[in-house]
């Protein structure tokens, strides 16, 4: 096994560029779109805060590669999207750090570390942005921590420019949610209608659509957005898929036409070309 600590230690330039390389492959895996190589270069303590591990590599590379941004750019934006990440991370580490290795204990210590660090950098970045003004971390403290004058500050900045892109778009829909769930549905259509080709599409928007639907018995659109939430997921669920076939069954629904409206639908979204329906 890599022991990356002796590799830390080695002075050289190229002793450097190696655990560079080391640690990407780590984080990122084969294949990876992002090469954190360079990055990693220059930034060897951020990629190597947790313990090696082969859990939440994903989530762990959400981690580093928002860390990185926040350090190089210190903007607020980052910084909720460093919470988000730590919040992932913790949730995948919390599962991992339970499990018992009986020849292997010490990888169950190295999982708790990682989780008591991940729980306390986080604790301490929420603290360090509690006087923002973004709306990203407003809704992050009210939601998170239930701020009250952190949702009144967001809900003022509502129909202003900076709450124009996807993701101010669906906290707002989470707000209005259980008050009023037509313009809960226009938010969520406008949050797709923003969304940015080329960047993370949010698959709450699309699971919020598909609950919205079920609950008003619209068999449908629920068949639609529940089909493209599970389209957009890396691998397919098999209770989502279990739902869907008992929404064709049960409602005598065209699933093969549905499938494909689904597809096009997806589609439109990701090349930013997707324009709200009526309802």
């Amino acid at each position: 096994m890599i022991n990356f600590r002796k590799i830390m230690q080695l002075k050289s330039r190229y002793s450097v560029k190696y655990c560079a390389v080391l640690l990407t492959l780590f984080l990122t895996g084969c294949g990876d779109n992002v090469n954190l190589a360079q990055l990693c270069e220059d930034n060897v303590e951020i990629c190597n805060e947790f313990g090696q591990d082969s859990w939440c590599k994903s989530e762990r590379r959400d981690v580093v590669l928002n860390r990185i941004k926040v350090k190089n750019e210190d903007l607020d934006t980052d910084k909720y999207n460093l919470l988000i990440a730590y919040e992932g991370y913790i949730k995948c580490m919390s599962l991992a750090s339970q499990i018992q290795h009986i020849k292997l204990k010490e990888k169950t210590t190295l999982r708790k570390d990682n989780l008591f660090k991940a729980k306390a950098n986080m604790s301490r970045l929420s603290e360090q942005s509690t006087d923002s003004k973004h709306p990203h971390l407003l809704y992050y403290y009210w939601s998170r921590e239930s701020n009250d004058l952190a949702l009144e500050e967001f809900l003022q900045l509502e129909g202003s420019e900076i709450l124009e892109n996807s993701t101010a778009q669906f906290h707002l829909a989470t707000y209005y949610i259980k008050r009023n769930t037509k313009k809960t549905l226009g938010l969520l259509y406008h949050a797709l209608e923003l969304h940015q080709p080329g960047t993370e599409l949010s698959p709450e928007v699309l699971q919020t659509l598909a609950t919205i639907f079920t609950q008003q018995k619209q068999y449908k659109q629920a068949y639609i957005w529940l089909r493209t939430y599970q389209l957009l997921l890396d691998k397919p669920d098999e209770m989502i898929e279990t739902s869907l076939l008992g929404y064709q069954q049960a409602k005598k629904l065209d699933a093969e036409f549905l499938d494909e409206v689904a597809s096009t639908t997806l589609a439109k979204i990701e090349a930013g070309n997707f324009t709200s329906p009526n309802y």
